[in-house]
């Protein structure tokens, strides 16, 4: 994103209140556009939460599938000999 500089108008350099008008108003914009970020980073971070925990259910899954065909194929070896 392109940083875009405004230069001071003739009015905010001669006018202290309209300076702070403006000031104020660049202030709210700075404040809600951080607002909106960290909002979109705390989805995110929930989102990897959330996904941390899928991970380590199918993680689990599988090792148990693992496990159990391995003792399946154990007791079959064992019933044959």
């Amino acid at each position: 994103m392109e940083t875009v500089f405004h230069p001071a108008s003739e009015l905010e350099r001669t006018n202290l209140e309209a300076h702070v008008d403006l000031c104020y108003s660049r202030y709210m914009q700075l404040e809600n556009r951080l607002t909106k970020i960290e909002d979109a980073v705390e989805t995110i971070h929930n989102d990897i939460i959330e996904g941390q925990k899928s991970l380590v259910k199918v993680l689990i899954g599988t090792a148990g599938t693992v496990i159990a065909g391995m003792m399946s194929t154990i007791v079959v070896l064992l019933v044959n000999f």
